[in-house]
């Protein structure tokens, strides 16, 4: 899991925004969009599940592989 080391600024008193190293921000930005590409493949299969699909190996039969 990433170890966050965040600075918390505030504004009246109360929490406004959050500060992170960079390299903190970018480990923290490949994560959340390999988690969104997660959920568009998981949404896809189940869009899909019922259509028709072509065995591997026939593929790479095709292909001479």
């Amino acid at each position: 899991m990433i170890e966050l080391h965040p600075e918390i600024l505030k504004k009246n008193g109360k929490s406004e925004f959050v500060v992170l190293p960079y390299e903190e921000f970018a480990a923290l930005r490949e994560l959340l969009n390999d988690y969104e590409d997660l959920l568009d493949l998981r949404a896809t299969k189940t869009e899909e599940h019922s259509e028709a699909s072509i065995p591997l190996g026939d593929v790479k039969g095709e292909f001479g592989l």
